[in-house]
């Protein structure tokens, strides 16, 4: 398929800057497999779930991974701490491919290398990190980090630190809503999937099967597999929050993982990586509804969603939310797809 196929026009006033004042306030559009649209407010997604079904949520939490500090030269350096690597550095995003040392608040050093790796000078990068650090807010945002948004750009069940974004389908949700789906028989069940590059990595390919995925760590419970077909089988519905959460579940049910062994204490974990891009043609085996944001044009989760409920029906959602208004990316308005 062509990469232009999954373009849209959006107007920039409609990138949201802030979240809605109340999480589970922001606006919902409704979009059902034979094309029909209902307009809701998120708190009333409710009444799209029966007493069987079974919600997915991915806990990884997000840290202040942007830092600011000054090059040995005197010139000011911005970095953004991907993943940690096993000799206890960091890889890295910065622009310039500056090599050489770095110095941070605190008093603070690193040696960064080619822009791409970062090794600091002390043992509680931890505690540096939430001293000092910004959160990573996409670059669409076009504001710098606030303080609150150490609050706003985290799920409330966020639990496993590892992601540079936020699962943002998850935002929306409010610890008594969560609360309310469970009192109605929802089961409700969460996994771990690290948001790192490959979720936000531009697709360049204009034929987006050439597209290849950077993978991505998880972590689920051992029994969750099962749980889901049983559950399917039985005629209960998932729904995924986010499509983190389905990239997992679908590479868990089409075994598109490479397994990791587990750690000490992590019996009865199923701990992988994928690389899994789904895109129209992929046939779902694990999930039946999928909760999110509205996404960039030519993007990776956008085609996600595409694959779930069609390319054409998607782009007449996404047209129709624009029209209405609908507030778009990390911290805008919702879309649930039936």
């Amino acid at each position: 398929m062509n990469l232009d196929s999954f373009d849209f026009d959006l107007p920039e006033a409609l990138i949201a800057k802030r979240p809605a004042e109340e999480r589970d306030g922001s606006r919902l559009l409704v979009l059902g497999r034979d094309g029909r649209i209902e307009h809701r407010l998120f708190r009333e997604i409710t009444a799209y779930f029966r007493a069987g079904d079974l919600l997915v949520l991915n806990d990884s939490k997000v840290a202040p991974v942007r830092l600011s500090g000054t090059k040995a030269t005197g010139g000011r350096l911005e970095i953004l701490l991907v993943r940690r690597v096993p000799d206890g550095g960091f890889r890295i995003l910065s622009r310039g491919g500056y090599t050489g040392k770095a110095f941070f608040e605190g008093g603070v050093e690193a040696e960064i290398i080619e822009g791409r790796y970062a090794r600091f000078n002390t043992r509680d990068v931890g505690g540096f990190i939430w001293r000092f650090g910004r959160m990573p807010l996409p670059p669409y945002i076009k504001r710098v980090p606030e303080e609150r948004d150490r609050q706003w750009y985290q799920t409330v069940y966020a639990a496993k630190e590892g992601s540079i974004a936020a699962p943002t389908a998850g935002l929306h949700f409010t610890e008594g809503l969560l609360a309310e789906l469970a009192s109605m028989g929802v089961i409700i069940r969460k996994l771990t999937l690290h948001v790192g590059m490959g979720t936000f990595m531009p697709v360049k390919s204009r034929r987006i099967e050439d597209h290849r995925m950077e993978p991505e760590e998880f972590e689920v419970d051992a029994g969750l597999p099962d749980l889901i077909g049983r559950l399917r089988r039985n005629g209960g519905r998932v729904f995924a929050v986010g499509t983190t959460t389905t990239r997992t579940v679908e590479a868990l049910m089409c075994g598109r993982y490479e397994a990791v062994r587990p750690g000490e204490g992590e019996s009865g974990k199923i701990r992988g990586r994928t690389d899994l891009f789904i895109y129209p043609g992929h046939r779902f085996r694990g999930i039946d509804s999928l909760i999110t944001n509205f996404h960039l044009p030519k993007s990776t989760p956008i085609m996600l969603a595409s694959a779930l409920a069609g390319r054409e029906k998607i782009l007449a959602a996404y047209r129709e939310a624009v029209a209405s208004a609908y507030r778009f990316f990390s911290y805008g308005d919702a879309m649930l797809i039936l």
